[in-house]
């Protein structure tokens, strides 16, 4: 046989095997389905290379085991068995809105619980500085995980706050991702907190890039941004650990971020899930931590956590996204950086419109993503039709995520409304029922629809047949991605 021959019998068979691969593989849309096919028949060779890097979404195994091990083992704060509370009789929620919080227990396992305080940061700088006056307020332990940290002026105030909490005897850990904070990861920084006793770990590490296919793929990142401290504080929200000019990317600086400070037992919670991802990657365990930590109640807040990963199970985002837009009966504000949705909550965005919700979507006028800019254009044309209001924020990058329902519930947390959010990442929420935060949550939404420029149907209309060509292109690409 000729090498020609030969080559071009080995090319049909990877193509034929990787295309049964794509139809056979579980948890996967038919949309993701039909476009791994077309790239796989119309580039055999690029194709399979590129199916090897980016078609199957999975962790490395021993993650994965380690991961669902920590969360068999370690002590869940507020939970009993496998108990599911009423939210409706327990905390006297409405009928309509109170299953919500069993979706989220139905994730990651973690009870709703009452007795909680939130405050809203006012700016990304606000949210730093106080960040690190409960670093230097510790006394027993301080946690720390983010997906992009920068050594950049904000990155270095947690920085020497961490140094000089581990040298006066705090226990500090700190996971950053291997990817996101690769750029503190290899400065001097990082081995300074190492010398100075702060017990470091580079979460997914990225390894040799001959490893990657039998590894997981190199793009699944801890996109979680987690802070706890003595148990008894913690952040959740959008802020990575640098300035809002986020020099990496300054071009579309500032970037606007909300994160929010929570006192009361969710702040567990956020500790067992940290926990977690520690297990995850280290033999120390946290289990005695977890087993004596306790917090008292401090507000009226209810609040859950909800943790989302590959380690989980399959469309746990999208169903919480979905179940909150099928809950609204008065008014639904989304705010999200990243809109590229699967068609459920396309659907239920649409849905929650056409029965009379005031919906409304905002979103950045400039993206750091082209390709998510193009696809989320996609969809405005149906959203507009359905009557939902879109507005694209043009004073930086919008890259808070927030969801409110009726002015009663809010989502707050680090999970995008794209695929990488619901198939990738490590994501990290708290969801809520407080009337007051919420018109907090609800007053910063508005200021970003107050500075936003509205999109009207006739603009959409008149944008040429290229672009709309070019933007649904993008959108078809989008599972494979």
């Amino acid at each position: 046989m000729k090498w020609s021959t030969f080559g071009a019998v080995v090319t049909v068979g990877l193509q034929v095997f990787f295309i049964i691969r794509a139809l056979l593989r579980p948890h996967r849309q038919p949309t993701s389905r039909v476009a791994w096919v077309a790239i796989l028949g119309a580039l055999p060779l690029l194709g399979t290379v590129a199916y090897i890097l980016l078609g199957e979404t999975y962790l490395a195994p021993k993650i994965v085991t380690r991961i669902r091990e920590a969360m068999r083992r370690l002590p869940v704060p507020g939970r009993h068995s496998d108990e599911l509370i009423d939210a409706e009789r327990e905390f006297g929620m409405e009928p309509r809105l109170a299953p919500l919080f069993r979706v989220g227990q139905s994730i990651s396992g973690y009870l709703p619980l009452a007795g909680n305080s939130a405050t809203l940061m006012r700016d990304s700088d606000a949210a730093i500085d106080a960040i690190v006056a409960d670093i230097e307020a510790s006394r027993e332990h301080v946690h720390i995980s983010f997906y992009i940290w920068l050594a950049d002026n904000n990155g270095m105030k947690v920085v020497t706050a961490l140094i000089a909490a581990a040298k006066r005897g705090v226990v500090c850990r700190v996971m950053a991702d291997d990817l996101g904070s690769r750029r503190l990861i290899h400065n001097d920084h990082w081995s300074a907190m190492e010398r100075a006793g702060v017990r470091l770990v580079r979460a997914l590490p990225l390894g040799h890039v001959l490893q990657r296919p039998f590894r997981g793929r190199f793009d699944m990142r801890n996109h979680r941004k987690i802070v706890v401290i003595d148990s008894r504080v913690t952040y959740c929200g959008s802020q990575n650990c640098a300035d809002a000019a986020f020099r990496v990317k300054a071009k579309y600086a500032p970037w606007v971020d909300v994160l929010a400070r929570f006192e009361g037992p969710v702040v567990l919670q956020n500790q067992h899930l940290f926990a977690t991802d520690w297990f995850a990657h280290t033999d120390e365990d946290l289990t005695t931590l977890l087993s004596n930590a306790g917090t008292e109640e401090t507000g009226e807040i209810v609040a859950q956590v909800i943790g989302t990963s590959a380690a989980v199970r399959y469309a746990a985002m999208p169903e919480m996204f979905v179940s909150l837009m099928d809950a609204a009966a008065e008014e639904l504000t989304v705010t999200t950086p990243y809109y590229v949705p699967d068609e459920p909550i396309q659907m239920a965005l649409c849905a929650a419109a056409r029965r009379g919700v005031k919906t409304t979507l905002t979103v950045p006028l400039r993206n750091d993503s082209w390709i998510v800019a193009g696809a989320s254009r996609s969809y405005y044309r149906d959203l507009l039709d359905a009557g939902v209001k879109i507005y694209e924020y043009p004073l930086g990058l919008l890259h808070a995520k927030l969801m409110t329902v009726d002015g009663k519930m809010t989502l707050i947390g680090s999970a995008n409304m794209d695929r990488r959010s619901f198939d990738l990442n490590f994501e990290n929420n708290i969801l809520l029922a407080d009337r007051p935060f919420t018109a907090n949550i609800r007053e910063r939404q508005q200021t970003y629809i107050d500075a936003s420029i509205p999109v009207r149907e006739e603009v959409v209309d008149s944008w040429p047949k290229y672009r709309v060509l070019w933007n649904n292109v993008l959108a078809m690409i989008g599972p494979v991605l």
